[in-house]
Protein backbone atom coordinates (compact mmCIF):
# COMPACT_ATOMS: atom_id res chain seq x y z
CA UNK A 1 0.00 0.00 0.00
CA UNK A 2 1.77 3.49 -1.32
CA UNK A 3 1.21 6.38 1.03
CA UNK A 4 -1.57 8.30 -0.22
CA UNK A 5 -3.57 4.80 0.00
CA UNK A 6 -2.68 4.21 3.61
CA UNK A 7 -3.58 7.96 4.21
CA UNK A 8 -6.98 7.67 2.72
CA UNK A 9 -7.71 3.62 4.48
CA UNK A 10 -6.81 5.88 8.04
CA UNK A 11 -8.91 8.92 7.20
CA UNK A 12 -6.13 11.56 6.34
CA UNK A 13 -6.29 14.20 3.89
CA UNK A 14 -4.20 14.48 0.81
CA UNK A 15 -3.57 17.81 1.43
CA UNK A 16 -1.88 17.55 4.69
CA UNK A 17 -0.03 13.98 3.74
CA UNK A 18 0.27 13.74 0.26
CA UNK A 19 4.52 13.21 -0.03
CA UNK A 20 6.16 15.83 -1.10
CA UNK A 21 6.67 14.77 -4.50
CA UNK A 22 3.17 14.46 -5.20
CA UNK A 23 0.54 16.84 -7.18
CA UNK A 24 -2.23 18.62 -4.95
CA UNK A 25 -5.24 18.64 -6.73
CA UNK A 26 -6.39 21.89 -7.08
CA UNK A 27 -9.45 23.48 -7.77
CA UNK A 28 -10.06 27.20 -9.62
CA UNK A 29 -12.30 28.79 -7.17
CA UNK A 30 -14.02 31.71 -7.90
CA UNK A 31 -13.69 35.05 -6.00
CA UNK A 32 -15.09 34.86 -2.74
CA UNK A 33 -18.70 35.97 -3.18
CA UNK A 34 -20.39 38.29 -0.85
CA UNK A 35 -23.39 36.14 -0.57
CA UNK A 36 -22.40 32.91 0.99
CA UNK A 37 -25.11 30.31 1.21
CA UNK A 38 -27.95 32.30 0.34
CA UNK A 39 -28.20 34.03 3.59
CA UNK A 40 -25.39 35.52 5.11
CA UNK A 41 -23.72 38.79 3.53
CA UNK A 42 -20.08 39.82 4.48
CA UNK A 43 -19.67 43.12 5.43
CA UNK A 44 -16.11 43.71 6.47
CA UNK A 45 -12.59 41.66 6.30
CA UNK A 46 -11.66 41.34 10.46
CA UNK A 47 -8.89 39.76 10.54
CA UNK A 48 -6.28 37.21 8.36
CA UNK A 49 -4.22 34.37 9.97
CA UNK A 50 -1.80 31.73 8.74
CA UNK A 51 -4.68 29.18 6.80
CA UNK A 52 -7.91 31.33 7.05
CA UNK A 53 -9.74 34.45 7.04
CA UNK A 54 -12.33 36.30 9.69
CA UNK A 55 -15.16 38.67 7.80
CA UNK A 56 -17.66 40.10 10.19
CA UNK A 57 -21.71 39.34 8.09
CA UNK A 58 -24.94 39.88 8.75
CA UNK A 59 -27.17 36.66 9.05
CA UNK A 60 -30.21 37.51 6.41
CA UNK A 61 -32.45 35.13 7.95
CA UNK A 62 -32.34 36.21 11.58
CA UNK A 63 -32.65 40.23 10.03
CA UNK A 64 -35.85 39.41 7.70
CA UNK A 65 -37.48 38.15 11.09
CA UNK A 66 -36.52 41.01 13.45
CA UNK A 67 -33.66 39.84 15.45
CA UNK A 68 -31.79 43.21 16.66
CA UNK A 69 -28.70 41.55 16.75
CA UNK A 70 -28.10 39.93 12.84
CA UNK A 71 -24.34 40.23 12.90
CA UNK A 72 -21.98 36.85 13.56
CA UNK A 73 -18.34 36.29 12.35
CA UNK A 74 -18.00 34.36 9.11
CA UNK A 75 -14.33 32.27 8.91
CA UNK A 76 -13.05 30.50 5.52
CA UNK A 77 -10.01 29.47 4.04
CA UNK A 78 -7.23 31.82 2.59
CA UNK A 79 -7.68 31.32 -1.26
CA UNK A 80 -4.31 29.65 -0.86
CA UNK A 81 -5.15 26.66 0.64
CA UNK A 82 -9.19 26.98 -0.20
CA UNK A 83 -7.95 25.86 -3.96
CA UNK A 84 -7.20 22.50 -2.47
CA UNK A 85 -9.17 19.63 -3.31
CA UNK A 86 -9.29 18.62 0.31
CA UNK A 87 -9.55 22.05 2.08
CA UNK A 88 -13.45 21.89 2.63
CA UNK A 89 -12.36 18.96 5.00
CA UNK A 90 -9.57 20.74 6.62
CA UNK A 91 -11.93 23.52 7.99
CA UNK A 92 -14.55 21.12 9.13
CA UNK A 93 -12.17 19.14 11.20
CA UNK A 94 -11.57 22.79 12.74
CA UNK A 95 -14.97 23.14 13.35
CA UNK A 96 -15.49 19.72 14.79
CA UNK A 97 -12.83 20.74 17.52
CA UNK A 98 -14.32 23.47 18.60
CA UNK A 99 -18.01 22.96 18.40
CA UNK A 100 -17.67 20.40 21.26
CA UNK A 101 -16.22 22.82 23.77
CA UNK A 102 -18.61 24.36 25.25
CA UNK A 103 -17.07 26.59 27.42
CA UNK A 104 -17.63 30.66 28.41
CA UNK A 105 -13.93 31.05 27.62
CA UNK A 106 -14.24 29.80 24.21
CA UNK A 107 -15.24 31.33 21.01
CA UNK A 108 -18.79 29.89 20.27
CA UNK A 109 -19.34 27.93 16.85
CA UNK A 110 -22.68 28.02 15.28
CA UNK A 111 -22.70 25.54 12.00
CA UNK A 112 -19.89 24.40 9.04
CA UNK A 113 -21.57 25.12 5.67
CA UNK A 114 -20.74 24.77 2.10
CA UNK A 115 -21.32 27.83 -0.42
CA UNK A 116 -22.29 25.74 -3.58
CA UNK A 117 -22.22 28.01 -5.93
CA UNK A 118 -18.16 29.13 -5.08
CA UNK A 119 -17.85 25.33 -3.44
CA UNK A 120 -16.32 27.69 -0.37
CA UNK A 121 -16.44 25.81 2.67
CA UNK A 122 -16.70 28.00 5.71
CA UNK A 123 -17.66 28.55 10.14
CA UNK A 124 -20.48 30.89 11.14
CA UNK A 125 -19.28 31.82 14.71
CA UNK A 126 -20.12 34.57 17.66
CA UNK A 127 -18.88 38.35 16.47
CA UNK A 128 -16.42 38.83 18.99
CA UNK A 129 -16.13 42.34 19.93
CA UNK A 130 -13.01 43.87 21.81
CA UNK A 131 -8.93 43.89 21.80
CA UNK A 132 -6.73 40.74 21.43
CA UNK A 133 -3.72 40.29 23.47
CA UNK A 134 -1.29 41.80 20.96
CA UNK A 135 -3.80 44.67 20.67
CA UNK A 136 -3.47 45.14 24.25
CA UNK A 137 0.67 44.59 24.88
CA UNK A 138 0.68 47.51 22.18
CA UNK A 139 -1.30 49.70 24.62
CA UNK A 140 0.79 48.50 27.62
CA UNK A 141 4.26 47.53 26.58
CA UNK A 142 5.19 47.73 30.12
CA UNK A 143 2.96 44.82 30.62
CA UNK A 144 -0.12 44.57 33.14
CA UNK A 145 0.54 44.68 36.96
CA UNK A 146 -0.03 41.35 39.15
CA UNK A 147 -3.35 41.94 39.63
CA UNK A 148 -4.66 42.82 36.04
CA UNK A 149 -2.41 40.05 34.94
CA UNK A 150 -4.34 37.57 37.46
CA UNK A 151 -7.58 38.68 35.73
CA UNK A 152 -6.75 37.78 32.14
CA UNK A 153 -4.42 34.31 33.63
CA UNK A 154 -7.29 32.80 35.81
CA UNK A 155 -9.74 32.60 32.43
CA UNK A 156 -7.02 31.27 30.02
CA UNK A 157 -6.04 28.63 32.07
CA UNK A 158 -9.37 27.58 32.81
CA UNK A 159 -9.77 27.61 29.11
CA UNK A 160 -6.70 25.39 28.29
CA UNK A 161 -8.04 22.99 31.06
CA UNK A 162 -11.16 22.48 29.88
CA UNK A 163 -9.60 22.07 26.27
CA UNK A 164 -7.45 19.44 27.80
CA UNK A 165 -9.88 18.21 29.64
CA UNK A 166 -12.23 17.14 26.59
CA UNK A 167 -9.18 15.67 24.49
CA UNK A 168 -8.20 18.80 22.38
CA UNK A 169 -5.16 20.64 21.67
CA UNK A 170 -5.01 24.11 20.11
CA UNK A 171 -1.95 24.06 18.73
CA UNK A 172 -1.40 27.86 18.02
CA UNK A 173 -2.16 29.82 21.58
CA UNK A 174 -0.68 33.31 20.86
CA UNK A 175 -1.54 36.76 22.06
CA UNK A 176 -4.03 37.10 18.71
CA UNK A 177 -6.27 34.45 19.31
CA UNK A 178 -7.21 35.30 22.70
CA UNK A 179 -9.30 38.50 22.37
CA UNK A 180 -11.24 40.18 25.87
CA UNK A 181 -14.76 40.87 25.32
CA UNK A 182 -17.38 42.84 27.35
CA UNK A 183 -18.41 39.58 28.31
CA UNK A 184 -15.23 37.99 29.51
CA UNK A 185 -12.11 36.14 27.64
CA UNK A 186 -12.24 34.25 24.79
CA UNK A 187 -9.68 31.06 23.06
CA UNK A 188 -10.27 31.25 19.54
CA UNK A 189 -8.85 29.96 16.32
CA UNK A 190 -8.14 26.20 16.89
CA UNK A 191 -7.29 25.93 13.14
CA UNK A 192 -4.11 24.08 13.94
CA UNK A 193 -5.48 21.68 16.97
CA UNK A 194 -6.19 18.52 16.47
CA UNK A 195 -7.77 16.13 19.10
CA UNK A 196 -6.32 13.38 21.32
CA UNK A 197 -5.79 9.97 19.45
CA UNK A 198 -8.75 8.68 20.96
CA UNK A 199 -11.30 11.72 19.90
CA UNK A 200 -12.65 11.70 16.75
CA UNK A 201 -10.70 9.00 15.13
CA UNK A 202 -12.00 9.77 11.75
CA UNK A 203 -11.31 13.45 11.57
CA UNK A 204 -8.60 14.52 9.06
CA UNK A 205 -5.18 16.28 10.55
CA UNK A 206 -2.80 18.77 9.54
CA UNK A 207 0.83 16.23 9.03
CA UNK A 208 3.12 18.94 11.02
CA UNK A 209 6.07 17.73 9.15
CA UNK A 210 4.82 19.55 5.92
CA UNK A 211 2.63 21.91 7.56
CA UNK A 212 4.31 24.84 9.67
CA UNK A 213 2.05 28.19 9.93
CA UNK A 214 2.21 28.08 14.41
CA UNK A 215 3.93 31.14 15.37
CA UNK A 216 7.80 29.89 16.03
CA UNK A 217 8.11 31.97 18.89
CA UNK A 218 5.53 30.85 20.98
CA UNK A 219 5.95 26.72 19.62
CA UNK A 220 7.05 24.22 21.62
CA UNK A 221 10.82 22.46 20.92
CA UNK A 222 8.76 19.60 20.12
CA UNK A 223 6.43 20.71 18.10
CA UNK A 224 9.37 22.40 16.04
CA UNK A 225 11.87 19.46 16.16
CA UNK A 226 9.50 16.56 15.77
CA UNK A 227 6.05 18.08 14.74
CA UNK A 228 4.71 16.77 17.89
CA UNK A 229 1.73 18.57 19.26
CA UNK A 230 1.34 17.93 22.99
CA UNK A 231 -0.65 19.28 26.20
CA UNK A 232 2.90 20.50 27.83
CA UNK A 233 3.21 22.71 24.09
CA UNK A 234 -0.15 24.16 24.75
CA UNK A 235 1.70 25.00 28.10
CA UNK A 236 4.74 26.42 26.57
CA UNK A 237 2.97 28.93 24.68
CA UNK A 238 0.31 29.85 27.46
CA UNK A 239 3.05 30.69 29.53
CA UNK A 240 5.44 32.81 27.03
CA UNK A 241 2.21 34.48 26.20
CA UNK A 242 1.38 35.10 30.10
CA UNK A 243 5.32 36.29 30.44
CA UNK A 244 4.90 38.74 27.60
CA UNK A 245 1.48 39.89 29.83
CA UNK A 246 3.37 40.80 32.47
CA UNK A 247 6.50 42.19 31.51
CA UNK A 248 5.66 43.20 27.53
CA UNK A 249 8.61 41.43 26.69
CA UNK A 250 8.79 37.52 25.14
CA UNK A 251 10.48 35.28 27.75
CA UNK A 252 13.26 34.65 25.29
CA UNK A 253 13.84 37.95 23.28
CA UNK A 254 11.38 36.76 20.50
CA UNK A 255 13.28 33.44 19.43
CA UNK A 256 12.62 29.84 18.74
CA UNK A 257 12.72 27.69 21.42
CA UNK A 258 15.54 25.81 19.58
CA UNK A 259 17.29 29.32 19.56
CA UNK A 260 16.67 29.82 22.93
CA UNK A 261 18.02 26.61 24.06
CA UNK A 262 21.21 26.86 22.00
CA UNK A 263 22.07 30.61 23.32
CA UNK A 264 20.92 29.48 26.93
CA UNK A 265 18.83 32.31 27.88
CA UNK A 266 17.18 32.39 31.45
CA UNK A 267 13.69 34.29 31.76
CA UNK A 268 13.93 37.04 34.49
CA UNK A 269 11.29 37.28 37.34
CA UNK A 270 8.96 39.59 36.65
CA UNK A 271 9.36 42.40 39.30
CA UNK A 272 5.68 41.89 40.49
CA UNK A 273 5.04 38.49 40.36
CA UNK A 274 4.83 36.89 43.81
CA UNK A 275 7.89 34.19 44.47
CA UNK A 276 5.23 31.23 44.21
CA UNK A 277 3.61 32.54 40.96
CA UNK A 278 6.71 32.66 39.52
CA UNK A 279 8.22 29.40 40.23
CA UNK A 280 4.85 27.76 38.60
CA UNK A 281 5.42 30.40 35.61
CA UNK A 282 9.18 29.94 35.49
CA UNK A 283 8.32 25.89 35.36
CA UNK A 284 6.08 26.02 32.71
CA UNK A 285 8.63 28.10 30.44
CA UNK A 286 10.64 25.52 30.53
CA UNK A 287 12.39 24.52 27.32
CA UNK A 288 12.76 20.84 27.81
CA UNK A 289 9.44 19.07 27.82
CA UNK A 290 10.48 16.31 30.80
CA UNK A 291 11.15 19.21 33.14
CA UNK A 292 7.88 21.75 32.39
CA UNK A 293 5.10 22.23 34.12
CA UNK A 294 2.82 19.92 33.43
CA UNK A 295 -0.43 20.66 35.54
CA UNK A 296 -2.70 23.30 34.76
CA UNK A 297 -4.71 22.61 38.30
CA UNK A 298 -1.51 23.68 40.36
CA UNK A 299 -0.53 26.60 38.26
CA UNK A 300 -3.98 27.86 38.62
CA UNK A 301 -4.38 27.59 42.09
CA UNK A 302 -0.77 29.21 42.34
CA UNK A 303 -2.24 32.33 40.52
CA UNK A 304 -5.57 32.48 41.72
CA UNK A 305 -6.32 35.50 43.15
CA UNK A 306 -7.48 36.09 47.18
CA UNK A 307 -10.52 38.22 46.17
CA UNK A 308 -12.59 37.82 42.65
CA UNK A 309 -12.97 41.34 41.47
CA UNK A 310 -16.98 42.05 40.31
CA UNK A 311 -16.21 42.54 36.85
CA UNK A 312 -12.30 42.30 35.26
CA UNK A 313 -10.65 45.59 34.89
CA UNK A 314 -10.68 45.45 30.96
CA UNK A 315 -14.98 45.03 30.96
CA UNK A 316 -14.73 48.59 33.34
CA UNK A 317 -12.88 49.75 30.60
CA UNK A 318 -15.24 48.57 27.96
CA UNK A 319 -18.03 49.66 28.94
CA UNK A 320 -16.88 53.17 29.56
CA UNK A 321 -16.09 53.45 25.85
CA UNK A 322 -19.77 52.02 24.51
Amino acid sequence: MNLQERAGDEGLTHFAFAPPRTTPVIRHLPPLPELLGGRYRLDSLLGVGGMGAVYRARDLLREQYGDPAPQIAIKVLNDDFAEYSDANALLYGEFALTVRLRHPHIVRLYGFEIDHDSERAFITLELLRGPTLDALLCDRPEGLDWTELQEVALPLLDALQFTHANGVLHGDLKPSNVILTDSGLRLFDFGLGQPCEDLLPGLPRLSRGRFNAWTVRYASVELLEEGLLTPAGDLYACACVLYELATGKHPYRRLSAKQARSLQIEPERPAAMPTVAWQVLRKALEIDPARRQQDLGEWRAAWQPTAAAAQPWWQRLLTRST
